[in-house]
């Protein structure tokens, strides 16, 4: 049973800033890209990268998370020795708690790992959309010879605040971690992607399950006990796309993003696909009076309206006379004749009634049109 790497997801995040999109929905479960949830991302890139022990760590709301899951057979993952493990928080005979943070996650599953052995344990989180190969990523922690290694980007200096930011020497070797500063050094972040060297590493989540005093998460207390104690902490730079849809704005830029045909996430990859389960709707009908322009339209979709730069996800159906400019439609929407939508997200199963109008301005954050709120907005 024993393996060279073995990987853990968190999946348990509640992403309060996507509002009415998680309102009883795990992040990581929340429809993206036309046919995708968007923890297809990370586990279409473990197997991509041939990373097949995967432990997937789930909490809030995760009904729809584990149903989409199941045993992992969408990414080759329903395997006997090792594949895909769903880890959800459990009691035992003196009582239990939730994940109290990243780090106490992995901690409260060290029996899972201690399974196979592992001399590296890479962390991931499921609500990033991006491809890698981790394959790479552990291939540079071993040159490096290095502790841990964290896979960076530079963002744009006004992010910087969002992100757990890494100063480091030329070599990229990492001197200091700041955790969402207010006023950093660089503009180098943290993706969220780990690797450890896993017997360094259980020292340190032991000694932290101990403190009292702790956070329990690696960005706030594991990796700047470790550049403490001068642990070989290097940093990895990624220079592919990678978007964090933690709110609307960045949730509709990501499939806007996807429109732009110089972007490797939206070319055709035959060596690189994003795997899912297949709904089986039939062919999408366009009609003779509808006009399309640099939209995604996907299966069991009938249009007969207009659409422009816009994402319709699978069993859409959009009326004659219909302008939908700028949006994005998940699962089972229906749109009336003479609608006017322009930045708007519309949730799953929404019928929006003919001749309702709505727009948000292009100085706003997109609108969510949810059952809830659409007589309140239209």
């Amino acid at each position: 049973m024993k393996k060279e790497c073995v990987t853990m997801l968190l999946a348990g995040g509640a992403g309060k800033r996507l509002g009415l999109l998680t309102k009883n929905l795990a992040k990581p479960a929340v429809p993206f890209g036309g046919r995708y949830r968007i923890i297809d991302f990370t586990l279409s890139n473990c197997l991509n990268s041939r990373m097949y022990t995967v432990g997937v760590l789930t909490q809030y709301s995760p009904l729809e998370l584990h149903k989409h899951i199941g045993v992992g057979k969408p990414w080759d993952l329903d395997r006997m020795e090792d594949g895909l493990t769903i880890l959800s928080p459990f009691t035992v005979n003196d009582g239990g708690s939730w994940y109290l943070g990243t780090a106490d996650a992995i901690t409260k599953n060290i029996h899972f790992i201690e399974r196979y052995d592992p001399e590296y344990l890479m962390v991931l989180s499921g609500d990033h959309i991006y491809h890698m190969d981790y394959d790479k990523l552990l291939r540079y922690h071993k040159e490096k010879n290095a502790d841990v290694t964290i896979s960076a980007l530079e963002v744009p200096w006004e992010d910087t605040s969002r992100f757990g930011i890494l100063n480091t020497s030329e070599d990229l070797k990492i001197n200091q971690f700041e955790e969402k500063p207010i006023h950093p050094k660089n503009n180098l972040a943290s993706m969220g992607i780990y690797i450890f060297n896993w017997n360094i590493l259980k020292k340190y989540l032991e000694a932290d399950a101990r403190d009292s005093v702790t956070n329990h998460d690696f960005g706030q207390d594991i990796l700047p006990a470790m550049i403490m104690d001068n642990r070989s902490l290097y940093a990895y730079r990624f220079d592919g796309y990678w978007k964090d849809v933690g709110t609307i704005q960045s949730y509709w830029e990501a499939h806007m993003d996807l429109l732009e045909e110089s972007l490797s996430l939206s070319s055709p990859n035959n060596n690189w696909k994003i795997y899912s389960h297949d709904s089986n709707f039939a062919p999408q009908l366009i009609n003779q009076q509808a006009t399309i322009r640099h939209s995604l339209v996907n299966n069991g979709c009938i249009i007969s309206g207009s659409l422009d730069h816009s994402v319709l996800f699978e069993n859409v159906q959009v009326a004659d006379g219909a302008v939908i400019e700028q949006s994005i439609l998940l699962p089972g929407v229906r749109v009336g004749e003479n609608v006017i939508l322009k930045r708007v997200i519309v949730q799953e199963n929404v019928t929006i009634p003919s001749n309702t109008r709505i727009i948000a301005e292009s100085t706003s954050e997109p609108i969510v049109l949810s059952n809830e709120n659409l007589e309140s907005i239209s």
